[in-house]
């Protein structure tokens, strides 16, 4: 074994985000994308509650 070949590699390192500067259409649209989360997250608790959907398959009767 030479050196450093074994073990864990160092992660290169990003370079850091420049801060831009957002106008009316970036917020405006930055907000619907949190509504829309909103949303889809009362949605989902709503359909939480409730059994489940597909069970009015065949049913068997248990008698032959």
């Amino acid at each position: 074994m030479s050196g450093r070949e074994g073990g864990k590699k160092k992660p290169l390192k990003a370079p850091k985000k420049q801060s831009k500067e957002m106008d009316e259409d970036d917020v405006a649209f930055k907000q619907k994308q949190k509504d829309d989360v909103k949303a889809m997250e009362a949605l989902k608790a709503k359909a939480s509650g409730k059994g489940p959907l597909g069970s009015s398959g065949i049913k068997k009767s248990g008698k032959k």
